[in-house]
């Protein structure tokens, strides 16, 4: 494995822990000490201990150097976060404060307060103050309190405030380590999708993110003036060769291609991904060769290429490149995966970024394609759908990309699963090589060539759909869906995905269904889909991502998350405990973009 590196430019953002105290003296105060630093510590070690940043490296915490009594103390807190980099805070207290005068008040922060249960101290009547204030000052912040009373010297933290502390922190995270960053486009608008004509402004006032575009001939120059690592090419080379196995020709004999000029394919495919990851994080080595402006690169977190048609048409396509670049493995070994989206969906790229930054695993672009009712399946196949499948099934299977982690080879707890890049191991990188073929590309689709990968996804994983819509005046919403992915019989399988391109990687989907509404059957998910497309992430993560999305102030329109999981800032009650859908929509439009 290579080592956890931090591949783009910028500060890793750390937790910042704030003991919060009654600032009273001779007695109050000082009887008070030990418990609150006591709980600042076990929430440091809970989050240090729990989470990582998405490329490897270990979160770190930053405890304000004194209790946090009144104004003085919270400014010198402020002033210590702000030198150490600190993107999210932590309040936690066992008492009572003084609630608005020990305030985290920086408005960019996503914000939390720990109140302690328990009888002999009012650390819980502490937080409803002080969530009245900032919900009063219009800083949403987060309440988490234990469901159970524990007695004042219990230093524990209760297994539902880990799981409140754990979401928190890790949303918060995802929010710190976007801002600031790129979304790089590679070409323009794809085939009239709407989801690639990027959008400056979600970017910039919902992410914190800026965005850049680059014409696709920038890869056409630096191929021609051998701007690249020319050693790593050789290196990726022979790696292809004995890794990457070809799948079936699907054309007309009289159009396939030739050995040669296959061979040429796979040449510019490999360049393509070295000057694609380049251009996102840059390369040293690009220095090393005189050419200093590239090796900066672009400090992008995401990415997009257009290819469909202007590229594709002319040159090899992009499958490769993607579903490299998306794995958490190549020929340098296991590493965090460059996210870029297919035909430059910024919107899908956007969901695939959330899932990556709160999971930390490689996600799957797909196709939301075909909707197959038992029926249907049954009138094709002859055979009765059973299992997850009784129900129906979203066949996902995205135009010959999709990240090579997604075939599930990879295990956990002896099921199949997608892992971060530090917890898989050789022989499940192999495994995943193994479960992939490359085909060469369809010609109708793809005229200038390239392949793409195949492979069907193992079934039995937990898994979340999920997906980014804008709407003119209403501004971005997110879909969530979380279900399970299937394996179904092999002459099952085969006659349905070969009535589509059976050279293109396939996942077939069963959403967890309710007896009504969005998810009443998987049809009615898919009626309910808001594109063609949508970012599948491994294990039912459904409520980080709404903890995520209320932080950045974007409304989830379609979900099935047990409501017990969900966690949003307090003032989202204010806005119709009773309607939590409709308050989640009023809420995000009255305090706006985080950076709008």
């Amino acid at each position: 494995m290579t080592e956890p590196v931090q591949r783009l430019r910028g500060s890793l953002p750390r937790i910042g822990i704030r003991p919060v105290i009654d600032g009273r003296r001779r007695g109050v105060r000082e009887s008070l000490e030990g418990q609150t630093m006591a709980m600042a510590r076990s929430a440091a070690d809970l989050l240090t201990r729990s989470l990582r940043h998405s490329c490897g490296l270990p979160v770190e915490c930053v405890i304000a150097e004194t209790c946090i009594g009144g104004a003085a103390e919270a400014a010198e807190a402020e002033d210590l976060f702000r030198r150490q980099s600190v993107g999210l805070s932590l309040t936690v207290t066992p008492c009572w404060c003084y609630g608005t005068e020990v305030m985290d008040t920086d408005p960019l922060l996503p914000k939390a307060v720990w109140g302690f249960n328990g009888t002999e101290r009012p650390g819980a009547v502490y937080l409803a103050a002080a969530l009245a204030g900032y919900s009063q000052k219009g800083l949403p912040a987060f309440g988490i309190y234990g469901r159970h009373v524990q007695d004042r010297n219990d230093v524990s933290i209760p297994d539902d405030v880990k799981q409140g502390l754990l979401r928190f922190a890790k949303a918060g995270l995802a929010v710190a380590e976007m801002r600031g960053k790129s979304y790089l486009a590679l070409g323009g608008v794809s085939m009239g999708i709407a989801g690639s004509i990027v959008d400056e402004d979600f970017f910039q006032d919902w992410l914190g993110m800026r965005n850049i575009s680059i014409d696709m001939s920038e890869l056409i120059r630096r191929m021609d003036e051998g701007i690249f690592d020319e050693d790593e090419f050789r290196l990726a080379m022979r790696w292809v060769k004995t890794n990457c196995r070809e799948g079936r020709d699907p054309n007309p004999p009289k159009l396939q291609h030739p050995r040669g000029r296959k061979n040429r394919e796979w040449e510019i495919s490999i360049k393509m991904t070295l000057i694609a990851r380049d251009l996102m994080v840059g390369n040293p080595r690009l220095g090393d060769q005189g050419h200093g402006e590239e090796a900066l690169g672009h400090n992008a977190v995401l990415a997009g290429f257009q290819g469909q048609r202007q590229w594709t048409d002319h040159f090899p396509n992009g499958d490769f490149m993607e579903a490299v670049l998306n794995a958490s493995f190549d020929w340098n070994g296991r590493r965090q995966p460059f996210l870029m989206a297919t035909e430059n969906d910024s919107l899908n790229g956007a969901a695939m970024l959330f899932g990556h930054l709160l999971t930390d695993t490689a996600q799957v672009f797909a196709d939301v394609r075909t909707h197959w009712s038992p029926e249907s399946m049954r009138r094709v196949t002859g055979r009765k759908p059973s299992g997850r499948a009784a129900g129906g099934l979203i066949h996902l299977i995205n135009s010959g990309s999709a990240a090579l982690d997604g075939s599930g080879r990879q295990r956990l707890k002896s099921r199949p699963a997608i892992k971060p890049f530090w917890e898989i191991s050789d022989a499940e990188v192999d495994a995943c090589l193994r479960a992939v073929k490359w085909c060469p590309a369809n010609i109708g689709y793809f005229r200038g060539g390239g392949f793409s990968s195949q492979f069907t996804t193992a079934g039995d994983m937990p898994v979340t759909l999920s997906r980014i819509n804008l709407v003119k005046g209403l501004g971005p919403t997110l879909q969530i869906a979380e279900g399970h992915t299937v394996s179904l019989p092999p002459d099952v399988h085969r006659k349905l995905d070969e009535r589509t391109d059976p050279t293109w990687p396939t996942t077939w989907f069963a959403p967890i269904c309710a007896d009504s509404g969005a998810f009443r059957d998987a049809y009615s998910v898919m009626s309910h889909w808001g594109a063609n497309h949508g970012s599948l992430c491994y294990g039912h993560v459904g409520d980080r991502l709404i903890t995520l999305a209320a932080m950045l102030r974007i409304p989830v329109s379609l979900h099935n998350v047990p409501p017990d999981r969900i966690q949003r800032p307090s003032a989202w009650a204010a806005f119709g405990a009773d309607d939590p859908q409709g308050a989640d929509f009023r809420a995000c439009r009255h305090f706006g973009p985080l950076y709008g």
